[in-house]
């Protein structure tokens, strides 16, 4: 069920709503500020678009690159879980790490630092 945030004209605070989509126009017509009881309420569209990333799950036939899916299945890991990955995935990079031996006469790059482009 979709969530609404609403923020207070009168006394600034904030509250959420959660009702079907069925139910908003009734929903809407009776809300009344939490603190203060004041009908003068505004919609927080900031904050609703900010959490619709996390909330909204895209089903396989909407996924249109190898990053969404990537995304979709990195959000269900839990943290301890993604803290293992970012670590089995970069432990190699570290300086002090081991390196495979080079085939003779060849010799390793050093990374360049990154380009900053200006914007």
């Amino acid at each position: 069920m979709p969530e609404y945030s609403y923020v207070c004209d009168k006394c600034s605070s904030h509250m959420e709503v959660v009702c079907s989509i069925r139910e908003y126009d009734k929903m809407q017509k009776n809300l009344r500020c939490e603190s203060c009881g004041s009908k003068s309420l505004s919609r927080d569209y900031h904050n609703d678009l900010s959490s619709l990333n996390a909330s909204v799950k895209k089903a396989d036939s909407e996924l249109k690159t190898i990053g969404d899916l990537a995304k979709r299945n990195s959000d269900r890991f839990s943290d301890d879980q993604k803290v293992h990955l970012n670590k089995k995935h970069n432990d190699y990079k570290e300086d002090g790490a081991e390196r495979k031996p080079l085939p003779s006469g060849m010799s390793r790059m050093k990374k360049q630092p990154k380009t900053k482009w200006p914007t």
